[in-house]
């Protein structure tokens, strides 16, 4: 018998989410050191934004890809490299605070793998949305098409759990609901932004995917929704 004192009060975020979250502000700090000065020399100054053309999904690039059906190797892999790059610490702690908090939700009930096809699945759809409705050269970076994903996952746990237990699963919506609030409200005083279109597909993405990935799968939901 567990001992209460031995119980850990603080339930751990799955390994996943970890991994993320150390990758991420490992990448961040190799900038941040770069900046001070601290490795690399005085060139290190420019690492960020040198890796931000160099990795950042660039809508031009893919738009002559499709164009010409050539598909390099590199440049495919900016889908699942823009999302771990950011323009600041600052940029990078929003992110993280998503990853952190929606992540230990989803990734409770989700498996790795599944957690894994949530974020990148909604980072990649975000570029192509992206790419499909902008012909822009700014370059598409940073991690909220893809945690915005883990919003549309955590969104679709709640909208089952409801529909489970007979509530009201309109309700499911609350927090994209208030997260466009607060994303028209910016946009109205400051000017709209082009990356919007990436998050809101993105949460779109993570909510269609977790018909697909979530335990049980597409089944368990048909099988719900029958039951209604």
């Amino acid at each position: 018998m567990t001992h209460p004192h031995d119980e850990n009060p603080v339930n751990p975020l799955p390994p996943v989410v970890i991994a993320l979250a150390v990758f991420l502000v490992g990448i961040e700090l190799v900038f941040v050191a770069g900046n001070s000065g601290l490795v690399g020399g005085p060139e290190a100054a420019g690492w960020r934004i040198a890796t931000i053309e160099n990795w950042g999904f660039r809508e031009p690039l893919f738009a002559w890809m499709v164009e010409n059906g050539r598909y390099p190797l590199k440049d495919v892999a900016r889908f699942f490299t823009y999302p771990f790059l950011h323009l600041s610490f600052t940029h990078l702690l929003f992110v993280l605070v998503f990853l952190l908090a929606l992540g230990k939700m989803v990734g409770e009930v989700f498996s790795a793998l599944a957690f894994l096809v949530v974020y990148f699945g909604s980072a990649i759809v975000g570029a192509l949305v992206y790419w499909l409705v902008w012909d822009t050269g700014v370059v598409l970076f940073g991690g909220y098409p893809a945690v915005y994903g883990l919003i549309g996952a955590y969104t679709f746990i709640l909208w089952a759990e409801l529909g489970a237990t007979g509530g009201n699963q309109l309700s499911a919506f609350r927090i994209i609901a208030f997260l466009l609030g607060i994303q028209l409200i910016f946009s109205l005083l400051f000017g709209a932004g082009l990356n919007w279109v990436s998050e809101v597909s993105g949460f779109v993405a993570g909510f269609g995917l977790s018909f697909l990935v979530s335990p049980g799968g597409w089944s368990r939901v048909v099988q719900r929704l029958r039951q209604r």
